[in-house]
């Protein structure tokens, strides 16, 4: 791929978020998968097993369909990691993760004014410097603004050393890195998080699930505490409330709403296909219907009603997050033109 069309392709989705950016929803995390890429154990436990749902996959031709009853304007999309088994052999995860990679960026080639492409390595599955490599990849060839990469999947902490040369990476070509952090093992903890954050203090990280991700509701309890006193202190991490708690999508927004600037760095997002897109934004919508009543019942979260309005509401179901993509985009042309 030429240099003239990677930048003519990265400009055309960053201009396409920037004309549409206060209408535009947007959904920050959903893992689509090609039909031919089901994995043929995992297909043989959905044929015998109809009630077997964890790690169902979203065929990615149902995708679209899926996001216009949502009403779903945009989705960020990386692979699904339950349909991607690793094996022992790095340079073997390392292929199939590539290829996951290249459907997700195919997918966005078709689809430009509704997918978002993300990416995904695996430091620990592929080995630091494959890793790297397949970030670069990422970044470079597919035009991915995000990186994504997941320590729960593959039970490595999230603020080792392997990690911090891929961020590091990804940091360098203006992409976003981003993380499964949640409460369901303990490898993406608080603390983790924040020395992820301030190694590139000035650089946004994308932080998934805000604690959540399937976490024990009493073991999650604390995680959630620590989140948002992290995210509230710590300017440059976004969160996108997917699989997360619905009274902490709750107080989470007030929170970061009676903070003020802190409540750019919040997004929403279903974590399809382990949460049901349309179930997930009907409940975004309830809430913020609710938010727009004069007066809110819940006396526990009284708050002024001008707190959150119009504008705060179309920034937590799109804008923010457009506009966290389009400063990254704006970062890869300019890395762009170096390379000239």
């Amino acid at each position: 791929m030429t240099l003239n069309w990677m930048e003519a392709r990265l400009r055309a989705r960053r201009d396409h978020l920037a004309l549409n950016l206060n209408r535009l929803v947007i959904d920050g995390d959903v893992h689509p998968t090609d039909r031919s890429a089901v994995p043929p154990e995992v297909a043989a436990r959905l044929a015998s097993d109809p009630d077997y749902f964890h790690g169902r996959p979203l065929p990615s031709d149902e995708l679209l369909d899926r996001m216009d009853r949502a009403g779903v304007d945009m989705a960020l999309c990386w692979q699904n990691p339950a349909m991607l088994p690793y094996s022992y052999d790095l340079s073997e995860n390392a292929r199939r993760l590539g290829d996951a990679n290249a459907r997700i960026a195919a997918l966005a080639d078709a689809y430009p004014t509704r997918i978002i492409p993300a990416g995904w390595t695996d430091p620990k599955a592929l080995g630091v410097d494959a890793a790297v490599m397949l970030a670069r990849r990422c970044i470079e060839d597919f035009g991915m603004p995000v990186v994504k990469m997941n320590p729960a999947q593959n039970a490595f902490p999230i603020d080792d050393q392997m990690v911090f040369e891929v961020v590091d990476a990804i940091v360098e070509l203006g992409a976003v890195p981003a993380f499964h952090f949640g409460s369901d093992t303990p490898y993406t903890p608080p603390e983790g998080l924040a020395a992820v954050a301030r190694r590139h203090p000035d650089h946004p990280v994308i932080a998934v699930h805000m604690g959540g991700g399937g976490g024990q509701f009493v073991t999650a309890e604390p995680i959630y505490q620590a989140a948002r006193q992290l995210g509230l202190a710590q300017s440059n991490i976004f969160y996108v409330l997917s699989a997360i708690r619905d009274v902490h999508v709750e107080s989470a927004l007030l929170a970061y709403a009676a903070a003020g600037a802190p409540a750019r760095n919040l997004g929403v997002g279903s974590d399809a296909p382990y949460c049901g897109m349309s179930w997930t934004f009907g409940a975004f919508r309830a809430l913020f219907s609710d938010f727009r009543r004069p007066a809110y019942p819940d006396a526990r979260l009284q708050h002024d009603p001008e707190l959150i309005d119009e504008p705060l509401i179309a920034g937590f179901m799109g804008g923010h997050l457009a506009q966290l993509l389009i400063a990254a985009y704006d970062r890869m042309l300019a890395a762009l033109e170096t390379r000239r």
